[in-house]
């Protein structure tokens, strides 16, 4: 397990070979309140994200070794930092350049020479917008909601953490955050949208559908204007007709199937996207259909009747 290393306050890690620039910004961001960490080279600021993870990396283009567009390829594929914001600081303005520091995951760009000034409004700008963008992401996850966010050409945005550990799940090795989609979905993605109606946000399709044992997961698309939106659950085969005596409505059925697998009220309610209350209440409604009075005599009765 990976011990890191934690700093008080916000915490920059500026990567450049020039000692006078290290110098320069160095000073100016500790002025500001800031930690700042240095390394020479990208292979020392890669070492450097093995340790820590910054607020903000200010990086340099060029440099001996690997340069720094390769170093932000490598930072983006880094689960633990791929989501701290880049800046890149170079003296090449050539579009080409620009558009090679973007393609490798920066997110700005500030040409040589550098102006402290103009540097401290760009990192706490980007500080504060990454710090907002956490905030919304883990506010998803804590509502266990299970989705991936797409662009209109179905390139990767976000998401959440329960679909990226379903996606590993159901698609073993395959790694959404960072190398996209899997195949099977990809192809399901590509002839939903050929199907689908221009210009509208209406989406007429199956939902795609993979089972795995006694689970399947099941992923249903949604278009907004130029973002789609992949929304997940994951759902246990039962074999409703054993269970027919009881008047179990579906909802109830699902809950009961995670009780006799053990979960938690908690457990089931992040796996339903649900509240725990919600769970509870369905637990004393089926307690009553089944003439039980324990979750554990529900479970019991209903072994072997859950496929």
């Amino acid at each position: 397990m990976t011990t890191w290393t934690t700093f008080d306050g916000d915490v920059a890690l500026i990567v450049d070979d020039v000692p006078e620039n290290l110098s320069l910004l160095s000073d100016a961001l500790s002025d500001a309140g800031y930690t700042v960490l240095v390394a020479t080279d990208g292979l020392s600021a890669l070492d450097r994200l093995q340790k820590v993870i910054p607020d903000i990396i200010l990086l340099d283009a060029v440099m001996p070794g690997i340069d720094g567009f390769e170093t932000c390829r490598r930072i983006k594929q880094m689960e633990a930092v791929r989501h701290v914001p880049v800046i890149f600081m170079t003296g090449l303005t050539e579009t080409e350049h620009v558009l090679k520091g973007f393609e490798s995951g920066g997110l700005d760009y500030i040409t040589k020479p550098i102006e402290p000034v103009e540097v401290l409004a760009r990192v706490a700008t980007h500080i504060r917008n990454a710090r907002m963008m956490t905030q919304v992401s883990d506010a998803i996850d804590a509502v266990a909601h299970a989705a991936i966010s797409l662009t209109a050409d179905g390139s990767l945005l976000w998401q959440t953490k329960q679909a990226a550990e379903w996606m590993e799940k159901y698609f073993p090795g395959t790694q959404a955050a960072s190398q996209g989609l899997p195949p099977p979905i990809t192809a399901w993605l590509k002839e939903a949208m050929r199907t689908s109606e221009p210009d509208t946000n209406k989406v007429d399709t199956s939902p795609f559908l993979i089972n795995q044992g006694n689970e399947s997961l099941h992923v249903t698309l949604s278009r907004r204007q130029r973002e789609l939106l992949l929304l997940l659950e994951e759902k246990q085969q039962i074999n409703t007709a054993s269970l027919d005596q009881y008047q179990l409505t579906p909802r109830e059925i699902e809950v009961l199937a995670w009780v006799a697998k053990g979960k938690t009220n908690r457990d089931i309610a992040d796996i339903l996207g649900m509240s725990p209350r919600t769970v509870n209440k369905h637990l004393e409604h089926i307690f009553v259909k089944l003439g039980v009075e324990t979750r554990s005599a529900a479970a019991a009765l209903v072994a072997g009747k859950l496929s």
